[in-house]
């Protein structure tokens, strides 16, 4: 069960974090992870350690705001591997502040990653794509609840949110499905260098109350994201579309 043998996955921001843990739990599943990254070394390096532990992947170097690129990439992809069954659209940036605190050009960069990011990849992808193919998008748990100072992050993660449902709704009867996580707090070195850059001097501090937020009582880890991810993209899944799970030590239901 839950095996990705013969399968292509493309997973956005692959290359670290949450993406990193799906990359390698898919390539330990059986597929070939083709990891689309704006970051060369990283994306090397992952690349590299999934080929170390016997599993099959390939790096392309992408900003996926660019639309014209991902449809390079993404073509590039499909001619060499002849297939591709799994889009993970999990690239992502955050920022800090309220809605009279964030700059256009701070909300504008959050909306083109985050959102028409997931837009050009599904735009590019799913024409490839046959039936028993999976698209899934990580969201976040701020698409359902209010939290203070992220105002665009937040509004990015809800259209996210709703993007997945159209999705879904617009390729069930092509055989397509798509679904969404939302993560809890997740403990990545994006985590670690978010919180060094706006809380300088109080990392500590900070990492322990983000660790306390979570009714659990700690972060998660990629790889528990990760083995979710593999669920939803697996055949094991085939009846599951247009929904979205929370994995975040019981915030959303606890708190």
């Amino acid at each position: 069960m839950l095996r990705l043998d013969g399968k292509t996955a493309i997973v956005t921001g692959g290359g670290s974090g949450i993406g990193k843990g799906i990359a390698e739990v898919f390539a330990e599943q059986g597929a070939h992870v083709a990891i689309v990254e704006i970051n060369a070394d990283i994306a090397a390096t992952t690349v590299a350690e999934i080929k170390a532990a016997g599993g099959s992947a390939s790096a392309r170097i992408c900003d996926i705001t660019d639309q014209k690129a991902v449809k390079t990439q993404v073509d590039a992809i499909f001619a060499d591997r002849g297939r591709i069954d799994i889009l993970v659209n999990n690239a992502g940036i955050a920022h800090v502040g309220s809605v009279t605190t964030t700059a256009e050009e701070d909300f504008d960069r959050v909306m083109a990653v985050n959102v028409k990011g997931v837009y050009n990849c599904c735009h590019a992808v799913i024409p490839h794509m046959l039936p028993g193919s999976a698209i899934l998008n990580i969201a976040s748990t701020v698409a359902w609840f209010g939290l203070a100072d992220r105002f665009a992050y937040s509004t990015s993660k809800g259209a996210v949110t709703a993007l997945t449902y159209s999705v879904a709704k617009d390729f069930v009867d092509k055989g397509i499905r798509c679904n969404a996580i939302l993560p809890g707090r997740i403990h990545t070195p994006f985590v670690d260098g978010f919180v060094a850059k706006n809380y300088p001097g109080r990392e500590a501090e900070m990492l322990q109350k983000l660790s306390d937020f979570q009714p659990i009582g700690r972060m998660g880890s990629p790889r528990e994201i990760a083995v979710a991810a593999l669920f939803l993209c697996s055949d094991e899944a085939s009846f599951v579309t247009g929904s979205v799970h929370p994995i975040d030590g019981g915030t959303l239901s606890l708190r």
